[in-house]
């Protein structure tokens, strides 16, 4: 199936997000309540729902889109070259709205997918929703409504590298180590990034690591496809 699609008619996405509020204190009173039943789940019996504050960023009702990056591979002269575009900031319905004319741009080509790590999981559903909480109309590639699965075109690099077995989680850090691409987590990781967006304010930090992970995704895809791997050379950023 992989060698039957164009690696340049897919686009590598990955996204970044955070609380909603930068502290569980700013929740409005109703949000509260929703977290305090929400974190039920997976709260230790010691803790508050303050001190698992950090992780309402990865459920799309308490968090929010700080930094959408995506990226194409374009063949030219017999060599791999990736362009790779972030929309980043505070205003997560600009940055949805930006990203909304590239994606429905892209999707007027024909055979084209989207591919993050985890996507099905995690990037996918959450814009899917952001979108919606934001008003505004979803792109018809994440409106998978009654789609068969064979009809959504949908790429997931950690579910190609289960082969089926649906039993562990593998991170993107540790394919890139197994497959000998630079490690996109030598300055932050996930869970160092709403510390760094509330209480550093380096937005361009967050940004410069979720185009690390873009990049590691589309060599991780060519991987698989035993391809050779893009030159750091031929990667360019591409200013919003």
């Amino acid at each position: 199936m992989l060698d039957e699609i164009k690696s340049e008619n897919i686009l590598f996405l990955d996204i970044e997000t955070v609380p909603a509020w930068p502290s569980h204190q700013d929740m409005p009173e109703v949000f509260q309540k929703a977290w305090e039943k929400k974190s039920e789940y997976f709260r230790k019996e010691n803790q508050t729902t303050d001190e698992v504050y950090e992780r309402a960023g990865i459920y799309s009702e308490f968090g929010k889109i700080i930094c959408i990056s995506c990226g194409m591979i374009i063949p030219e002269e017999g060599k791999k070259h990736f362009k790779i575009k972030s929309f980043a900031g505070h205003e997560e319905k600009t940055i949805l709205e930006d990203f909304i004319k590239v994606l429905n741009k892209f999707s007027q080509r024909k055979n084209t997918r989207l591919c993050a790590h985890n996507g099905k999981e995690f990037d996918f559903p959450y814009l899917a929703r952001r979108i919606l909480i934001n008003r505004l109309p979803l792109p018809k590639v994440l409106d998978i409504a009654g789609k068969k699965p064979w009809e959504v075109n949908f790429l997931d690099t950690m579910e190609l590298w289960k082969f089926g077995d649906y039993k562990n989680y593998t991170s993107l850090n540790l394919l890139s180590q197994l497959f000998g691409i630079p490690t996109p987590k030598d300055d932050i990781d996930g869970s160092m990034v709403a510390r760094v967006y509330y209480e550093e304010k380096n937005l361009e930090r967050i940004v410069k690591y979720c185009e690390k992970d873009v990049i590691t995704i589309a060599q991780l895809f060519l991987s698989y496809r035993a391809e050779e791997l893009i030159s750091p050379d031929n990667i360019e950023v591409v200013k919003a």
